[in-house]
């Protein structure tokens, strides 16, 4: 049981750490040959909304590669999203045989761990104390997809140019409170920031920093945009977690599908056992 929790708890962390930290260092940015003629916060966010990705319904398949304390492990899977509503992610590590199964919603996170016959079943505000952060819905979607924050502010940024990219900066970004569910009451500000490629207007990084957490940081990036219906999808997403211990996660999606209706299957077998 030990064990099963260790790896529920990096499981876990993996998939909605992402959504609380923020970058210590970046990666270099590409060199522009002419300067950016820079523009205005409200102008730039405007750009960023018009060219993020829209959709009512998402698939692909990934592949996936973490490293942690030395050690590397890579595994595949599958994610399936409707929007607004429900997160759907099968994980296959070895053989073409399923490990994990996810199903997650406005209010609810439920896991199924097939190679030991047990699940979880718990709401936001478990995983919240879990992690000692506060995370929604909306928050794991974007991040999934390279997407802004669909439900939280966003007229407070500031516009900069940073090494041949757009920046937006914020230091202050809360939950519109029409969109604020149960529970939701004390959700954290953020200080954010996003970089722009300046022709295409997608988001190519990302940082998220609760401001009561200092001691976990994250690196986002979004790269190898290819073409989604007349829209673009950033093919790789990358992710460096400085914590307790450095985790690097890099994603690569494949047969990415937009509005073509899905089933989302999630039915715990009756000789499973509930892990607390």
């Amino acid at each position: 049981m030990m064990i099963y929790l260790q790896h529920f708890r990096l499981l876990i962390l993996l998939l909605l750490a992402p959504f609380f930290f923020i970058t210590s260092c970046s990666p270099a940015r590409k060199v522009m040959k002419a300067p950016i003629k820079e523009e205005g916060a409200d102008f730039l966010f405007a750009k960023l909304k018009e060219k993020e990705l829209k959709f009512d319904w998402f698939s692909a398949k990934f592949s996936a590669e973490y490293s942690n304390k030395g050690k590397e492990n890579s595994f595949s899977g599958q994610i399936r999203i409707r929007k607004d509503s429900l997160i759907w992610i099968s994980l296959t590590p070895m053989l073409g045989i399923e490990a994990v199964r996810l199903m997650i919603s406005q209010d609810s996170v439920k896991l199924m761990n097939r190679l030991n016959d047990t699940y979880f079943i718990g709401d936001y505000e478990y995983v919240n104390r879990f992690l000692n952060t506060n995370i929604d819905f909306d928050l794991l979607q974007a991040f999934l997809l390279g997407n802004d924050l669909q439900f939280y502010e966003g007229g407070k940024f500031r516009a900069s140019i940073d090494r041949g990219e757009y920046k937006l900066s914020t230091g202050e970004r809360q939950k519109l409170k029409k969109f604020v569910r149960n529970n939701q009451e004390n959700l954290k500000i953020f200080i954010q920031n996003i970089w722009l490629d300046p022709v295409n207007f997608k988001i190519t990084h990302a940082d998220v920093k609760e401001i009561r957490r200092d001691n976990i940081k994250l690196e986002s990036t979004y790269s190898s945009f290819e073409s989604l219906g007349d829209q673009l999808f950033p093919r790789k997403m990358n992710y460096i977690i400085w914590a307790d211990n450095t985790i690097r996660v890099n994603l690569d999606f494949s047969k990415m599908i937009i509005n073509i209706p899905m089933q989302f299957p999630f039915k715990i077998p009756a000789s499973y056992q509930p892990v607390k």
